[in-house]
């Protein structure tokens, strides 16, 4: 995998067909925070192979699509940020492994949502937002809403649950809020299982033990950025979307590799890309 520092981009997804305004601002804020440059990027799919079918019209009014969506979003993405950086790449090929094959180099992905339910989204032909999330070499934010602009102070929130890419999560989140200046809620949910072999209060002991351990150290480094505990008790999922119901994003780390389809994609990253109301980010491990 290439070193993070070593990634210079942020790759958007455009969908000619839907509205690419929301994902496309919130990258090219990102971009623009980050002093980096903005990719946008069309995939096509490639032709039907058929003898019964001429299949040129179809493909050459989606590389036109393509093409017009491109522009617009290049024309609109540097009057968003003047200076910025912004290139744009029309690929043939299926959507999700074109995509997935730039998150190699790219610093984040970001792509657009409609919120569908796990049905209609397996349903879906082009939805690509779980398989995408699932294979990606680095961090991917799902854009379905746009940034909560509330009175109270801008926070994010962080799932921890001790695993590595929860460590990854955290780094990032830090990150992200030092940039936006905003304050950082790192959360452990506490699910109790069906059968408690010890005392609730030690279990939940342990779980402020690994926040404590978890968090140690990234203070110092981000000295601005006003960090809470929290260890709500319920359903991660639930509790994390709670928590991050006004956040201007919730991060998290998503372990190991999805197939293909994306089926395999961990049970709290999947609930929270259809349950959560903020833009929400997730992290491999490093």
């Amino acid at each position: 995998m290439i070193a993070t520092a070593a990634r210079r981009e942020i790759v958007v997804g455009i969908d000619p067909a839907r509205d690419w305004h929301l994902p496309l601002a919130w990258a090219s804020d990102e971009a623009h925070r980050r002093g980096i440059g903005l990719r946008l990027v069309v995939a096509v799919p490639p032709p039907h192979r058929t003898r019964q079918v001429d299949d040129a019209p179809r493909m050459a009014a989606l590389r036109l699509a393509g093409s017009e969506a491109l522009a617009a979003g290049h024309e609109w993405a540097r009057e968003r940020h003047l200076g910025l950086d912004v290139a744009t790449d029309l690929i043939e090929g299926f959507p999700v492994p074109a995509i997935g094959r730039l998150s190699r180099q790219a610093r984040m992905l970001v792509l657009g949502s409609r919120h569908l339910s796990r049905t209609a989204e397996f349903f879906s032909a082009g939805s690509t937002v779980v398989p995408v999330v699932a294979q990606a070499h680095c961090p991917v934010a799902v854009v379905g809403n746009p940034e909560h602009i509330m009175q109270e102070s801008p926070y994010l929130v962080v799932g921890i649950d001790g695993s590595e890419s929860s460590k990854a999560a955290l780094a990032l989140a830090f990150e992200e809020a030092d940039l936006r200046g905003a304050a950082l809620r790192a959360i452990a949910v506490w699910q109790p299982p069906v059968f408690l072999l010890h005392d609730e209060e030690v279990a939940l002991q342990a779980q402020r033990r690994m926040l404590s351990e978890a968090t140690a150290g990234w203070s110092q480094k981000y000295p601005d950025v006003v960090l809470s505990h929290e260890i709500p008790i319920g359903h991660p999922v639930e509790e994390l979307a709670e928590a991050a119901e006004h956040a201007l994003a919730v991060v998290v780390g998503r372990r190991g590799r999805g197939g293909y389809s994306g089926m395999r994609l961990g049970s709290v990253v999947h609930g929270l890309l259809h349950r959560a109301f903020c833009p929400v980010i997730t992290v491999p491990a490093g």
